[in-house]
């Protein structure tokens, strides 16, 4: 097949592209701009393009079809010669579904934790040998894509994102899954420039539990109220199997899982990871991996990328960063990290820089979430508020959400960066959490200075 992919440069769309390849498919495309490591991995095989821009010109009746990226805009040129000619045009969902309509799909939903628990299925199955289709949005060690597509598995784990599939089709990914086998794993209120309430954002996991094949399963948190509602209200004909967190202990910094067989040590933490644990483990079971082969694949999990990663350990001090953003993510992190190092002072610093969070009325869903911290640093950029037209935010509106008056509030990245340098380790666990880059922070320096 001939595809061709606009705004081929994605996180999403070059793993996509790249697995195709792999595939035996023949690929091409197009994007504006492509950051790295996007850029060396088309390179590696021949996929980057020559020339960044748009060309409508590799728009093409040989095209068998044309997937489109969400970076695109509607009036993208090739966009519009590829709706002249009259071609197939998929979004990044729509061509999975496509790819896997044939296959039982498993997809893992929720406002957080899908990556985690879809992570901790693949490093189960893939210790245990057993061969499946997947997309995932983290980098994990072991697999070489993010997304793997073959005609013979019979099996596709895909992560559920509820962000909307393309500039021309404005339904969240997940519901075009159609899944056999489900997960979901909390609601919070996420996306608000797309969901501009929360009644909004909680019904589009109805239309997902309610999308779910007849006579399939959904796994679901049912320690999350919103969840348990609406998973236990839905009137679709299929089996509902409830999780909870199991039990654990922490020790001198390790965090030793109940099992049959006695405590067992596993290299993540924090409720909300035991709690991801617990979801995935019901996934596999229905996978075919019994109990025991779980607990001994997952005890070698180390985390997704990105997700409480340790980036540094000297004598006296950790340092850990995470893509937390949202509310829900930030406090579960932040209380995650107390736990594991309940002896040592923790210093956690969130970057503000998404739509949502520089919503005055969002803003407030902060409320609490960095209680967990002895030092509680919040860094954002005006600039960032500027470029997306919203309304100016100032610190003192920061304080007044996050309900804490010793909260320290920096607007410009020397400030910030000056404060992490300078910061006493000893006896100190640093906690960074961000979807960005915390306006241009050294890790590579963050890491000599904690290993000193």
């Amino acid at each position: 097949m001939n595809i061709h992919f606009i705004a081929i440069g994605g996180s999403a769309m070059h793993n996509l592209a790249l697995a195709l390849a792999h595939k035996g498919y023949h690929i091409t495309g197009s994007d504006d701009v492509i950051f790295e490591p996007s850029k060396s991995r088309l390179e590696a095989v021949g996929l980057l393009p020559k020339e960044f821009g748009w060309f409508p010109e590799k728009i093409h009746n040989e095209l068998d079809a044309v997937v489109l990226g969400m970076h695109a805009k509607g009036d993208n040129p090739e966009l519009l010669k590829a709706q002249e000619l009259g071609l197939t045009i998929y979004s990044y969902p729509e061509f999975l579904y496509e790819q896997s309509k044939n296959k039982t799909r498993v997809v893992i939903g929720g406002s957080h934790g899908k990556t985690t628990i879809t992570s901790m299925i693949l490093h189960v199955l893939n210790y245990h040998q057993i061969p499946v289709d997947y997309m995932v949005g983290a980098q994990l060690d072991g697999f070489d894509r993010m997304v793997h597509l073959t005609e013979d598995n019979d099996f596709i784990v895909l992560e559920g994102d509820e962000y909307l599939s393309s500039p021309i089709d404005r339904r969240p990914k997940f519901h075009l899954y159609r899944p056999n086998i489900a997960l979901l794993s909390g609601i919070a209120w996420d996306h608000i420039n797309v969901f501009p309430t929360f009644e909004n954002y909680v019904e589009q996991f109805r239309i997902f539990v309610d999308s779910i094949v007849e006579g399939g399963s959904i796994t679901y948190n049912e320690e999350d109220a919103v969840v348990k509602e609406v998973v236990e209200a839905s009137e679709n004909q299929i089996r509902k199997l409830p999780y909870r967190t199991p039990e654990y202990d922490v020790m001198e910094g390790e965090t030793l899982l109940s099992t049959p067989e006695g405590p067992m040590p596993i290299a993540v933490f924090g409720k909300h990871n035991l709690s991801n644990l617990a979801g995935a483990k019901w996934i596999c079971q229905n996978m075919g991996v019994d109990e025991e082969d779980f607990y001994e694949a997952i005890a070698s999990f180390k985390g997704a990328s990105k997700r409480l990663e340790k980036i540094a350990e000297g004598r006296n001090c950790i340092a850990f960063k995470d893509f937390a953003h949202s509310p829900s993510k930030v406090m579960a992190t932040t209380q995650a990290v107390k736990e594991q190092y309940p002896d040592s002072r923790l210093v956690a610093c969130l970057e503000l820089h998404t739509y949502s969070s520089f919503n005055p009325d969002f803003l407030k869903e902060y409320n609490g979430a960095l209680d967990a911290a002895d030092e509680a640093i919040i860094f954002y950029l005006p600039e960032s508020v500027a470029i997306k037209k919203l309304k100016e935010v100032s610190p003192q509106q920061i304080m007044e959400a996050f309900a804490r008056e010793d909260l320290k509030v920096f607007t410009d990245s020397d400030s910030f960066q000056n404060f992490i340098r300078t910061l006493d380790y000893n006896g100190t666990t640093l906690l960074l959490m961000s979807s960005g880059n915390y306006g241009g922070l050294d890790l590579v320096e963050v890491k000599r200075i904690v290993e000193l």
